[in-house]
């Protein structure tokens, strides 16, 4: 059997975003994912579907795998024929074990290769607003472990010649050592007044971070409970974070925001709400199938030369109409005599994707807004063909029927309670642990109301946001107090929304 190769991948401090791209590309391919405790797990998703994940966390005390079994497992997986990547957080040689891995797989001539990442002794002071290095304040830095191996006579570290000889020292796993590094430098000619910044979960949306100076650092540290993970910062550069901090300064930075959209479309709100500095927790409340029996959509399909008129009104429609469309060994050509209706940009979007624009497009993007620039389009008498989900209300239908026109609404896709999801959803709600609901359509309200039962409705110990008024009716009706509804019914208008709304303090 062919021996495998084995990647060590740096993935960074915590922001999955900082992961490097050849990191991601060797993720793609891995059979086996051995990855650390402190990784955002949401990187996991960009492995293989059938790829295999191991667990090998460490904390202070307790290790799920010590780094002697690590290092045979990464043998014996790659022995197996296998690729295998194991995911470090920051930088796999920056006190990261990743040499003593890398021997291992060297004395077993094993293949590897050693992907850098980004070490938290840099992109974390970055993430507090602290340069390591500044002119006229720091021209070298040092990195120091703030954890020795306790099995050690004596410390390595030449603390009579760190304590002075560099202008910022960074300590990482300091959080428990953090009295004596105090007391290390004091005593070796470190001034009492040097600034000192502890960083708790460096680069995460839980990121706090408590500024002070070696006389008082200690007691500041245990004023504001703060634990580990931290990194520890020593120097004149601290002083810069009042100036330049610029994470935790985000409108909406350390919110979590539940994402009831369907799996394969959060991401875009996930995304907007990120950069806001908000903790997105995709909990899909439904999931988009296809329609049971297809045959209605495709007659329809097969006789556009009927109609004069193709109006979607989601992107999920657009999406199940193209399927189908394909699928009929036809494309969007079979369109070219029909003038095409979009409810909103993100739609629209999506028709342009397939290389349609719009003939229509309403300034306000809802069922109202896109009736009453029909009503002054002269569709008396022509035929609309309306790709819709099943449980779509008849709102539009109706109303371009009372122009004169003949609708053929037709569903062209299901949307389904998302259990699991929702089941999950119910109990961060239930512990208070959800600062805020999103609802972008009226089936996410309906389905995750319906997981609670008819108990008390602890969605609204959150707040409760809303693309537009015909989803904020719907919450309403089911007994929400709707606090936030966007005045731009998009995506981008709702992460607005909510900006806004904690911006006010309201």
């Amino acid at each position: 059997m062919k021996t495998g190769k084995v990647y060590l991948v740096g993935a960074g401090p915590g922001d999955p975003g900082l992961i490097s791209q050849r990191g991601l590309e060797y993720l793609a391919q891995a059979d086996v994912v051995i990855y650390d405790r402190l990784l955002d797990e949401r990187l996991l998703s960009s492995a293989p579907a059938g790829a295999e994940i191991i667990y090998a966390g460490k904390t202070a005390g307790q290790h799920s795998r010590e780094q002697g079994e690590i290092n045979r497992l990464l043998v014996e997986k790659a022995k197996e024929g296998k690729t295998v990547l194991r995911l470090k957080g920051g930088d796999p040689f920056v006190f990261g074990r990743g040499g003593e891995e890398a021997e291992a797989l060297k004395d077993n001539q094993i293949p590897f290769e050693v992907v850098p990442g980004v070490s938290s002794a840099i992109a974390v002071p970055a993430y507090a607003g602290i340069p390591l290095t500044h002119r006229g304040l720091a021209s070298s830095f040092a990195v120091v472990t703030g954890h020795e191996d306790p099995g050690k006579d004596r410390s390595s570290i030449a603390w009579e010649k760190l304590a002075t000889g560099v202008d910022t020292l960074v300590f990482l796993m300091g959080m428990h050592n953090l009295p004596e590094i105090v007391t290390k430098l004091r005593a070796h000619g470190r001034p009492a007044d040097t600034p000192v910044a502890v960083i708790q979960d460096g680069t995460k949306v839980e990121q706090k971070t408590v500024v002070g100076s070696l006389t008082d650092i200690v007691a500041r540290v245990k004023k504001h409970r703060l634990s580990s993970p931290v990194v520890i910062v020593v120097g004149e550069v601290v002083k810069l974070r009042e100036k330049l901090g610029w994470f935790e300064n985000r409108p909406l930075f350390g919110k979590r925001i539940l994402v009831t959209r369907a799996r394969h479309q959060a991401s875009a709100l996930s995304r907007l709400l990120s950069e806001q500095g908000a903790q997105p927790i995709e909990l899909p409340a439904i999931d988009i199938k296809a329609t049971a029996n297809s045959a209605e959509l495709d007659g329809a399909i097969l006789n556009l030369e009927r109609y004069q008129w193709l109006v979607f009104t989601s992107v999920n429609g657009v999406e199940a109409f193209f399927q189908r469309l394909n699928s009929l060994d036809l494309d969007s050509r079979a369109l070219k005599n029909l003038k095409i209706g979009s409810i909103g940009p993100a739609t629209a979007q999506a028709l342009e994707k397939r290389g349609i624009t719009p003939d229509y497009l309403p300034e306000v993007y809802t069922t109202e807004g896109l009736l009453e620039g029909l009503s002054r389009c002269d569709i008396a008498g022509q035929r609309f063909l309306l790709p819709r989900a099943d449980i779509a209300d008849k709102e539009l239908t109706r109303g371009i029927s009372r122009f004169g026109a003949e609708v053929h609404e037709v569903t062209s896709y299901r949307t389904v309670p998302a259990t699991e999801a929702i089941s999950r959803a119910r109990e961060m709600l239930l512990a208070g642990k959800i600062d805020v609901v999103t609802f972008t359509s009226s089936s996410t309200v309906s389905n995750l109301v319906a997981a609670f039962r008819g108990e008390p409705p602890a969605i609204n110990s959150a707040k409760v946001a809303c693309i537009g008024p015909k989803t904020a009716d719907t919450a309403a009706g089911a007994g929400l107090k709707v606090d936030i509804v966007a005045r731009e019914h998009t995506i981008p208008g709702l992460v607005a929304a909510i900006e806004e709304y904690f911006r006010k303090g309201t």
